[in-house]
């Protein structure tokens, strides 16, 4: 079995080397879909509560994030519109389960429910 006490403890340098100034990662802005807000960027898939809408989609800024320049909606920025496609139209949730026990007196009920929602994908945020 070997002896872990004569080791040397290795010393690691308390200096990180400077990384490289990363590129901007592109505009980004808020938006509402159903009663939510979404943090979004061009090309994000997210799932939005279902929407009756065909076609394009047009949703309103709440605020848009371009690298350093910060601009906040009172509600909305003048504007600035993201423009979204709808990739399915319907998409089940996981199933939530809701269980009604009275210990003792023979009496349980099991309710199942699956919410649907919409899939869309960003493709353009002009401001």
């Amino acid at each position: 079995m070997p002896n872990l006490t004569d080791t040397a403890p290795q010393t690691v340098p308390k200096t990180k080397p400077q990384a490289a100034a990363a590129p901007a990662a592109g505009v980004k802005a808020v938006i509402i879909g159903g009663a939510k807000q979404y943090l979004v960027k061009v090309g994000d898939e997210l799932e939005v509560e279902r929407l009756t809408e065909k076609g394009p989609l047009q949703f309103e800024a709440l605020l848009l994030i371009d690298g350093e320049i910060t601009k906040i909606g009172q509600p909305t920025v003048s504007g600035a519109s993201v423009a979204a496609e709808i990739v399915e139209a319907e998409v089940k949730a996981d199933k939530v389960t809701a269980i009604r026990f009275k210990a003792k007196k023979r009496v349980h009920k099991r309710r199942g429910h699956r919410q649907l929602h919409s899939l869309i994908r960003i493709t353009q945020i002009s401001s």
